[in-house]
């Protein structure tokens, strides 16, 4: 929770530079954005307890692939974004490959790290919905996404105060981490407010191959055959959802 606080913390100091160069979000975006800042943080929580109680490669993948299929439905309701074959077929793999995942994390934490990271996936789509509409409404998407990250640092920081902080390697990581972050996703709202939004959230989820190597990689996690395939089949659908209208 600490590194995601250095993570929100310098994502938001940074915004606060950028937005100096961008004009004011309109007002009617504020209201999204606020909703989304409530969101970023719960999302948080969720996905520190995934993590603690399940693999990377595990909790990762549920908690980014379940999220396109629910944009996809909550974009076709609130935004009147249309379901055709590509994001059926999608959801369908995406479905099957959580639960392949699922199957797969029983004897690593399934109780209670596979909980959490679906209900991170279900705030993922929340606020990727909120945001692409917050964008659209905001009159510029990288202001939008600048004043987000902004906020988004300042509701992270009664989580900083709460100890001793301390500026050490893994503090430095945390803050890499959080440029890293803050480039990835004001791309993402950018692409939200021009795309379908259950298209540039499908092709974001697709990373949850890389997580799972990463993990294998990085963390000693198994890499077994069944959760690389529930893996492919979960990037497969994500893929699918991508090729929609």
């Amino acid at each position: 929770m600490r590194s995601i606080t250095v993570m929100a913390a310098t994502a938001g100091a940074a915004s606060a530079v950028w937005a100096a160069f961008l004009p004011l979000p309109h007002a009617a975006s504020w209201v999204y954005m606020s909703l989304s800042v409530a969101l970023h943080v719960t999302y948080n929580f969720l996905l520190v307890l995934a993590y603690r109680h399940g693999d990377l490669g595990v909790s990762y993948p549920v908690a980014r692939g379940s999220s396109p299929m629910l944009v996809a439905a909550g974009a076709a309701v609130v935004a009147g974004e249309q379901l055709d074959a590509f994001t059926l077929v999608g959801i369908a793999l995406v479905c099957g490959g959580i639960l392949g995942l699922a199957r797969e994390g029983r004897e690593g934490g399934f109780t209670r790290g596979i909980v959490p990271a679906a209900l991170a996936g279900a705030t993922i789509a929340a606020y990727t919905v909120i945001d692409g509409l917050g964008s659209r409404a905001s009159g510029n998407a990288w202001s939008y996404a600048a004043w987000l990250f902004i906020f988004n640092g300042l509701a992270m920081l009664p989580v900083w105060a709460s100890g001793p902080v301390r500026l050490d390697s893994g503090s430095m990581r945390s803050a890499a981490g959080g440029v890293v972050s803050l480039a990835a996703y004001a791309i993402v709202i950018w692409a939200a407010s021009i795309s379908p939004m259950g298209q540039v959230s499908a092709l974001r989820e697709s990373s949850v191959v890389v997580a799972a190597v990463l993990g294998w990689l990085f963390l000693g996690e198994q890499l077994g055959s069944r959760r690389l395939v529930a893996c492919l089949i979960v990037a497969a659908g994500a893929g699918c959802l991508g090729l929609r209208g």
